[in-house]
This record gives C-alpha cells, structure tokens and sequence, in this order.
C-alpha cells in the first residue's frame, strides 16, 4: 500500500460543517495509516472596538473548555486503532492553522467551510479560504452532510 498522506491536521469549531471534516479525514487516515491530530482555535476577547483581538495571554478557561470538548470527542468519535492528538490554541484561526500545519509537518489539512455567499462572505470573511490560498500543503475542504443533499 502506498501512504499519499503521512499526518492529517483537522481543525474543529464543532460546528457540523467541521464535524463533516473529522468524518472525512478519518476515512484518509485509516486509508494511509497516518496520524490524525484535532485542533481548536480558542476565540480571543474581543478588543475595545469590538473588531481586533487584544492582545494579551489566553484565557485558560476557555482553552480548559474546549480541550475538554474536544477530547471528549476525540474519546468518542476517533477509533482506538488510529493515532490521535488534540490541541487547542488561542488567536486567529487561519493563522493558527497554518502555523499548527508547519509545526507539525502536517501533509494534508481537513477542514470544513460554512460555503458562505455574498455579503455574509464580505463580512465574516472565510478561515477555510484564507488557509487554501495560504497553505503550502494539501487542503481538502468539505460542506455538512445537509448542505449536500440540498445542493443535489
């Protein structure tokens, strides 16, 4: 068997459109016996004007919060046979995604994308498009299972 990939990066917002995304790169992981790892990118607080992030040191709560989260669903949705790690980091997500990617020698990024159109795209901007047009790897974007069935 030939591996095409070697380590998977997934990143979860627990939304069903990144739910979608662990499905799929779970299926390219037991296909290349490749190593999975989950990420969360914690939201920073929001800054005076209500548009920068401040900076500052994250909060440990909420990074407490979602490693609880997202282990627990690692714990009940990733196999015991495949190879799984779990971070979560504050700050931007595209940017955080793409420095986890190089830090972990990732070959292949999984994500969801919320297909946003129009205004909503203009104002809430794309993570997803942000990492393919960045990222020097492999991104493999997909839709929540109902988004298909309504596009077909």
């Amino acid at each position: 068997m030939i591996r095409l990939f070697w380590k998977v990066l997934c990143p979860i917002d627990f939304s069903e459109h990144s739910l979608a995304a662990l499905d799929v790169a779970l299926k390219v992981v037991q296909q290349n016996n490749a190593a999975l790892c989950l990420l969360n990118v914690a939201p920073m607080p929001a800054g005076a004007a209500g548009f920068q992030p401040v900076p500052m040191d994250p909060y440990p709560y909420v990074e407490k919060d979602r490693r609880e989260q997202l282990e627990k669903l690692a714990r009940e949705r990733i196999p015991a046979a495949v190879r799984c790690e779990t971070l979560v980091i504050s700050g931007d997500p595209a940017e955080r995604v793409l420095e986890t990617a190089r830090g972990l020698n990732a070959d292949l990024i999984v994500m969801g994308t919320h297909g946003r159109k129009g205004l909503g795209h203009l104002v809430l901007g794309s993570v997803a498009e942000r990492v393919v047009r960045e990222s020097p790897i492999p991104v493999l974007t997909t839709h929540s299972p109902a988004r298909v069935r309504k596009a077909t």
